[in-house]
């Protein structure tokens, strides 16, 4: 092997590498759907996270990255430490999806319809359909495809190289002694374990491992104790991912790790046994590819059926490791682990927004309350409701800004930026509760008072914007297009009675029955109200909007008003409903 050869060999590595990239953050892109599915639909039942893990593995082809995604979903709390035990064992066995593909590239035969099943035969076709795809479809799914077809190519092209270039290898002594040197098992667990560790992915090493074993010089005495390295050498993902996270999320990475080692420990000392005892001839044979594939399942398989039953001690062993302290923590709101996963972390996003929602509009509504009657506590409910929508917007703001800087589908990038508009909507909600508190407090602290007719008039105002927000609120919670649709008649009513109420005051002002001072407040309180409801009229509109599939807010209300039978009757059922006497 020469220079050249080594080139070669770098060169294939890197495609390969590059190959299973980029295939994996186009398959999570086009199956961000069903991932979130599967999370949804996830239980505490052994089987089914193991299923899970098992399934989501095998779609994204990497158990690191699903693990990284599990235990960001444990530091959000979106998932337990007892579920997430069982979805990283059946990670393991869904890792292994990526050797078997890997070991068509042994296929050998003279027979036509087998030969089409090899890797070089159909990879060009795939690689011609996934330029086609991603270079001439609009489609963002369609182009997601093309990417996965092309990394796929890229991937087996990689193969396929590194194969070549080792293959003058059979010939080296040095290589032939190297192998033999791993004959020592410990020796083959702690080269897994480090080659894995660099390249951070367990499928990829495992497919280094295949295009060596191309020489034949690979026995399956050194490559099953490499393979086992390769199980704990893959867990350095996850331990990193953990730092900063909390102590659940911490227990985790530590449960994949316990898992490899301990299933790696119990087996590695089987199979020592078994070759002292026995001594098989199978393992002074050299390792195809397909047999490097199938050990590779078997091994995490074995380790599946060893520890599942044990879910339990592992949890007792990573809790003992990672004690609780004094002060319970807090989950974290949004996780950068969950960038890995833009449709989940989207998911996360949309149940802090929901917490935001009701904190503004219960805001909102305890400072209506507070004009009747006020105390400390309700001010200081009111004060904190507000600063709570404040920190959901600061950090939802700049979680969906750098979420939308990535590669995420089309659906997932509408979604962002249907949120990072809503939530501007929310915290403006939010202050002009505040606003409110403030003019009732006024009200109190200079001793003023409104008339009774005044009063009764705001009463009405009220009812009809505590109306408006329990509408918006139902439409964004639900996606209820029924509620959102509500939305605009009711808010056209509540311009229409500001301004009746303002005419009114005028009046009364002129009649001497009102005061200037209280005449201030009074305006204050209408247009911090009649403010409420045109945020409430935005947030309908992006319900709409979304649902249609269109981001233009203006020309979906203009239509709404403009072109509707429907809105007519309900504008002329508001008016009644909230007639001033």
């Amino acid at each position: 092997m020469d220079i050249f050869d080594a080139l070669t060999l770098t060169g294939g590595l890197s495609l390969f590498l590059f190959g299973m990239s980029i295939m994996g953050q186009a398959l999570e892109r086009r199956a961000g759907g069903q991932l979130r599915f599967l999370l949804e639909k996830l239980t505490s039942g052994k089987l089914a996270g193991l299923l899970t893990g098992l399934g989501v593995t095998a779609v994204i082809q990497s158990s690191s990255a699903t693990t990284v995604m599990v235990v960001g979903f444990v530091n959000s709390g979106l998932m337990t430490l007892k579920q997430a035990i069982n979805i990283i064992m059946g990670a393991n066995i869904g890792t292994t999806v990526t050797a078997w593909i890997l070991s068509l590239a042994g296929i050998d035969s003279g027979n036509v319809f087998v030969r089409l099943l090899k890797p070089s035969s159909f990879t060009p076709v795939l690689a011609l359909t996934g330029i086609i795809f991603y270079m001439f479809c609009k489609n963002a799914k369609k182009k997601d495809t093309g990417m996965i077809l092309l990394g796929f190519a890229t991937l087996m092209f990689g193969m396929e190289t590194m194969s070549g270039a080792v293959s003058g290898l059979r010939e080296v002594p040095a290589f032939q002694q190297m192998f033999v040197m791993f004959q020592n098992p410990v020796l083959g667990v702690l080269a897994g374990a480090a080659l894995t560790a660099v390249i951070q992915s367990s499928s990829a090493s495992v497919g280094i491992l295949q295009a060596l074993a191309i020489t034949g010089q690979v026995s399956y005495g050194a490559a099953i104790p490499i393979i086992m390295g390769q199980n704990i050498g893959t867990c350095v993902t996850a331990m990193l991912s953990s730092v900063g996270a909390n102590r659940n999320a911490k227990r985790a990475a530590l449960v994949h790790l316990s898992f490899n080692a301990i299933g790696t420990a119990v087996w590695l000392t089987v199979f020592c046994l078994l070759r002292a005892i026995l001594r098989p001839p199978l393992l002074e044979e050299p390792a195809s590819l397909v047999g490097i594939a199938m050990a590779h399942s078997v091994f995490n398989v074995l380790c599946t059926i060893l520890m599942l039953p044990l879910s339990g001690f592992l949890e007792r062993l990573v809790t003992a490791l990672v004690p609780n302290a004094s002060q319970p923590e807090p989950f974290a709101e949004l996780d950068e682990r969950l960038f890995a996963t833009p449709s989940i972390a989207l998911e996360r996003c949309h149940a802090v927004a929901a917490d935001m929602a009701e904190a503004a509009v219960s805001a909102l509504k305890d400072a209506l309350a507070s004009l009747k009657d006020s105390s400390s506590e309700l001010s200081a409910c009111v004060r904190e409701k507000e600063d709570r929508t404040d920190h959901y917007e600061d950090i939802l703001g700049t979680y969906l800004v750098r979420l939308s800087a990535r590669r995420i589908s089309a659906a997932d990038n509408r979604e962002a930026a249907k949120l990072l508009k809503l939530i501007g909507d929310f915290e403006r909600i939010a202050d002009h509760a505040v606003n409110i508190l403030e003019s009732a407090e006024e009200l109190r602290k200079k001793e003023l008072r409104f008339t009774d007719a005044a009063q009764s008039e705001l009463m009405v105002l009220s009812r009809a914007v505590s109306d408006i927000l329990d509408l918006s609120l139902t439409a964004w919670l639900q996606n209820d297009l029924s509620a959102a649709a509500k939305v605009e008649p009711l808010e056209q009513v509540i311009d229409q009675l500001k301004e009746q109420l303002r005419t009114r005051h005028i009046l009364r002002l002129q009649k001497g029955d009102c005061t200037i001072d209280a005449g201030f407040t009074w305006l204050d309180l209408l247009t911090n109200l009649e403010r409420t409801a045109d945020h409430c009229s935005n947030i309908a509109g992006c319900v709409i909007d979304a649902a249609q599939d269109t981001m233009d807010l203006h020309r979906s209300l203009r239509d709404i008003r403009n072109g509707s039978e429907a809105f007519q009757e309900r504008y002329w059922e508001y008016g009644r409903k909230y007639a001033l006497t």
